[in-house]
């Protein structure tokens, strides 16, 4: 939930221990001085009250040294390292820099929270380190007094420091594959065997109520599906006749059934049925059939995802097992984890602990007893068969946890090996070594990958054409839309200009001729005698006229009067 803060305590007597401490916090690494007593003096009730104010925590607590991560990747880099028991660079240096040097009459002591880390801490540096107790108890104040050690530091920077933390380790951590998720075979194992129960309860619950109508039907046919389908086809069984046959046999895939049911029909000793009770058990009947038919598309699901995610696991002892072992250790990886003695007893843990508390023999098996190889082998022989297909699926589980690129090579193989244990159990031949098996699969599985990596390549290629093609296609389209852009913006201002010239020629050539009328009006009431019949001639024509029907009229008294206007 956080980073690393590095803490260290100081005694006041010089005889006494040194006691340093590592804590979680958020996004920082800083040390701290303890000036206290003997450490060992104080009781765990002690430091419990002292945690629980600041005053009192700040009699135990002095900050001596505050290093703030760089860079949020820095800080996740580091509680990766805390979470694996690594020592990191930056815990190093701040150690080293930070840590009093411990002599003869002293000795220092590292507190540190996590044991994994101390462990590598010891390892490399060689500082002794203490956990548990009482330094667990500090570690806990100084968590929640964190913000008031650090000056500038409030409470809810530091919630948020510690949250963006939290968030970027977990996205780190959940970071995987899409096409090899063990959950979705968790899942599709337990809703199988989930459906399988069910499709019982309700098949029992038809044969139960289609009973009362055909009893015989029951003794005829003993599988619950077929059955199912049988009571949804027939219905009221007096309906039956010869020409029914075909149906049923279709139904029953055996034709001396098929007639059996005929005749039981004929002959049957069960009671008339009303049609709504026919309608209910149809019905009901349809529904469990729709049932048993999910489950097989289901089955062939989970048939896929095992092949997918663990392929030699499957091959090797079955889909249905190996997705139960999967299911019960909670993962492929935790599987992958186990020993191969805690495998061969998997899902038999109450008989295990009942074995140990009553003194008597424990389980020789747990969840491969549903293997074939088990069921095949002879009474004697079946714990010595169980405890090697326990070894084999271990190394199956932990092949398929820990490849890059996921074959069913060894999955063959080590089938192999069993079957050829069972045939030593049984005749006494001596079976293949394990090296020369081992060598053989790695080979083979080699040439395997290489021909699998060829083919990713060769996709990955055509992967990146189609998209360097549908970029090339998106930059063609992009640069003709930009050709065409500018000639519309051509067109456009052309005929922009064109109108704008056009509008202010018209506008230059009226204010011309009202400024021409307005001098024309003015000259004429200031002209002399000696103007000309030509600047007589031009003044009305400055007038701006509007031409309409009868206008002639009107210009020609105009013009008249602008004569007499004009005349001395």
């Amino acid at each position: 939930s956080g980073c690393i803060t590095f803490l260290v305590w100081k005694l006041l007597h010089p005889r006494h221990k040194e006691l340093q401490g590592i804590v979680d916090a958020a996004q920082t690494i800083t040390r701290t001085k303890l000036p206290s007593h003997h450490i060992h003096c104080f009781s765990l009730f002690q430091v419990e009250e002292s945690v629980q104010t600041i005053g009192k925590f700040n009699n135990i607590v002095k900050l001596v040294a505050f290093y703030p991560f760089k860079s949020a990747q820095g800080a996740l880099e580091n509680i990766n390292a805390v979470s694996e028991g690594i020592l990191h660079e930056d815990l190093r240096l701040l150690l080293e820099t930070n840590m009093p040097p411990a002599g003869k009459k002293r000795k220092v002591v590292l507190g540190v929270a996590d044991q994994k880390l101390a462990a590598a801490i010891h390892e490399e540096l060689g500082i002794l380190c203490q956990a548990g107790g009482v330094v667990a108890e500090i570690l806990r104040g100084v968590r929640l007094h964190f913000h008031s050690l650090i000056q500038g530091l409030t409470a809810p920077s530091a919630a948020k420091a510690q949250l963006g933390l939290g968030h970027s380790y977990s996205r780190a951590k959940v970071k995987f594959n899409i096409n090899r998720v063990d959950n979705m075979i968790i899942q599709s194992i337990s809703l199988l065997d989930q459906l399988d129960k069910d499709i019982n309860t309700f098949s029992m619950r038809v044969r139960e109520w289609y009973g009362y109508h055909f009893p015989e039907l029951i003794k005829i046919v003993a599988e619950n599906h077929t059955y199912c389908r049988l009571a949804k086809l027939i219905g009221n069984r007096k309906e039956l006749s010869e020409e029914s046959l075909p149906m049923l046999e279709e139904v029953i895939m055996d034709s001396a059934k098929a007639q059996a049911i005929l005749d039981a029909s004929r002959s049957s000793m069960g009671m008339d049925i009303s049609p709504i009770d026919l309608i209910n058990i149809e019905s009901f009947s349809n529904r469990v059939v729709s049932l048993a038919e999910y489950r097989k598309t289901l089955q062939d699901y989970l048939r896929s995802k095992m092949n997918q995610v663990a392929p030699n696991l499957a091959t090797l002892i079955g889909e249905v097992v190996g997705a139960r072992l999967i299911s019960h250790a909670g993962s492929l990886t935790n599987l992958a984890k186990y020993p191969a003695s805690t495998v061969q007893i998997l899902g038999a843990e109450k008989a295990l602990f009942r074995a140990l508390k009553t003194k008597s023999n424990t389980p020789k098996y747990g969840l491969i007893f549903h293997s074939t190889f088990i069921g095949r082998a002879a009474a004697k022989n079946k714990g010595r068969i169980s405890r090697y297909l326990a070894n084999k699926c271990t190394i199956a589980s932990r092949i398929d946890c820990f490849s890059d690129v996921l074959t069913s090579v060894f999955g063959v193989k080590l089938r192999d090996q069993v079957e050829e244990r069972l045939a030593f159990y049984e005749t006494g031949e001596a079976p293949r070594k394990n090296v020369d098996v081992m060598k053989e699969a790695a080979s083979e599985a080699a040439e395997v990958t290489a021909k699998l990596k060829r083919k990713l390549e060769k996709k990955e290629k055509r992967k990146k054409k189609r998209e360097k093609q549908a970029l090339e296609a998106l930059a063609a389209e992009g640069e003709e839309a930009e050709e065409r852009e500018p000639a519309e913006k051509r067109i456009k201002t052309d005929q922009q200009v064109t109108d704008g010239e056009v509008v202010k020629k018209h506008k230059q050539k009226k204010q011309k001729l009202e400024e021409e009328g307005t001098e024309s009006v003015s000259n004429g009431m200031q002209e002399t005698p000696g103007k000309s019949k030509k600047q007589r001639r031009k003044l009305p024509a400055a007038e701006p006229t509007v031409i309409t029907p009868g206008s002639k009229k009107k210009k020609k008294k105009h013009s008249s009067g602008a004569g007499e206007v004009s005349s001395p």
